[in-house]
């Protein structure tokens, strides 16, 4: 037996219509409202240790690099030690040709024998001289002129004397010794090449007294080489050992300022030790300086300190640093007072926050499915 359906009048049906309608409106406001109101990243306040630093790149050296010259010309005979050649103090390094220098030595000897035989004679004259001149055989001025001919060899002596020793030690120069204990960095001379020392003594060597001990020459900007003293950490790296990091000490930093394109630097010098050899001379040192350290201070994302929101600011703090704190879905801005900063966080010195608050670090994207409020699936 079919159901019959009671009768619904017109009104009625429109009347639902109206009541469905004015639901799906007030859902959409609603849903409209909530996408307008804006969505947060959000980051949680805590405690922890920072490390303020200045960046700076450099060259690592030795402490001591000594630069091996030639007092004498000639040419280069032999050849002792090499690159990366270890070396002693006086140890031989080169010999130049010394055939000239040997023959300037013994023309020099033969004219001090000489020398030394006129003496001898104007000595024996002078004595002959005295005994006639007692005797009144000679006159006064014959003997005067005999002391004085003994006095002139004399001198003669003592100059062949001194030539001889001269160039005795330009011979002795022929031979080019290490002045210290080192290692050979570099080599500027070959066998067979001529060696020109008449304008200014030519480099021959370049040895590094001690690679244990070495230091980085770096090139700090004015505007941070106020917070740089002697006696820092420094924490730096090179290209050969990437995934390593080494530690030095800053020993002094040099008043002799550089510009160059109006920007002012200053050179300081970073002590390292090389125990096991593996820093280079040469080698670029990527550096950082630690000029503050703090340990267990309130800590806030740097982010969160540059979020700006309309409406938001907080009186007086237009130049200052301002927290959003976001707490039961209500957001309050609050003032604070900063400290060190090690790019990624900053101490937080004072003003109403605490470790555990969510603060502001920005603006979450709105979802493709927040912008359509019909789209449910």
């Amino acid at each position: 037996m079919p159901i019959k359906l009671p009768h619904i009048r017109p009104r009625y049906w429109l009347a639902g219509i109206a009541v469905v309608a004015l639901a799906a409106l007030a859902y959409y406001l609603v849903l409209a409202n909530r996408d307008n109101a804006p969505a947060y990243t959000t980051a949680t306040l805590d405690y922890g240790d920072i490390t303020q630093t200045v960046s700076a790149n450099g060259t690592l050296n030795p402490v001591t690099v000594v630069q091996v010259g030639s007092q004498v010309s000639g040419t280069v005979q032999k050849l002792f030690v090499d690159f990366n050649s270890r070396v002693r103090q006086g140890e031989v390094l080169a010999e130049l040709d010394p055939t000239l220098f040997k023959a300037q030595v013994a023309q020099d000897t033969a004219n001090l024998h000489g020398a030394e035989a006129t003496l001898a004679l104007d000595r024996l004259n002078e004595q002959r001289a005295r005994q006639l001149h007692a005797t009144h055989y000679v006159s006064q001025a014959d003997l005067d002129q005999a002391v004085a001919s003994v006095r002139t060899a004399r001198a003669q002596v003592e100059a062949a004397t001194a030539q001889l020793q001269r160039d005795r030690t330009s011979l002795a120069y022929t031979v080019i010794r290490s002045p210290v204990d080192g290692v050979v960095i570099n080599r500027a001379i070959d066998v067979g090449q001529t060696v020109a020392a008449s304008f200014q003594t030519p480099t021959l060597f370049s040895i590094g007294q001690n690679l244990r001990n070495m230091q980085i020459d770096v090139t700090v900007d004015e505007a941070d080489v106020g917070q740089i003293k002697p006696g820092q950490t420094v924490n730096f790296s090179v290209d050969a050992f990437p995934d390593r990091r080494f530690i030095g000490k800053v020993v002094q930093v040099r008043l002799n300022a550089t510009v160059q394109q109006n920007v002012v630097t200053y050179d300081v010098v970073v002590g390292v030790d090389n125990p096991e050899g593996k820093l280079l001379p040469g080698m670029t040192a990527y550096a950082n300086i630690v000029v503050l350290t703090r340990r267990h201070v309130l800590l806030a994302p740097n982010a969160a300190l540059r979020v700006r929101i309309a409406g938001q600011q907080m009186p007086g703090t237009a130049s200052g640093s301002v927290l959003y704190v976001l707490a039961d879905g209500k957001l309050r801005g609050v003032p604070v007072k900063t400290g060190a900063s090690d790019g990624q966080h900053t101490e937080i010195t004072s003003g109403a926050v605490k470790a555990g608050e969510q603060v502001v670090t920005g603006f979450a994207a709105v979802t493709a499915r927040r912008r359509n409020p019909f789209q449910m699936f």
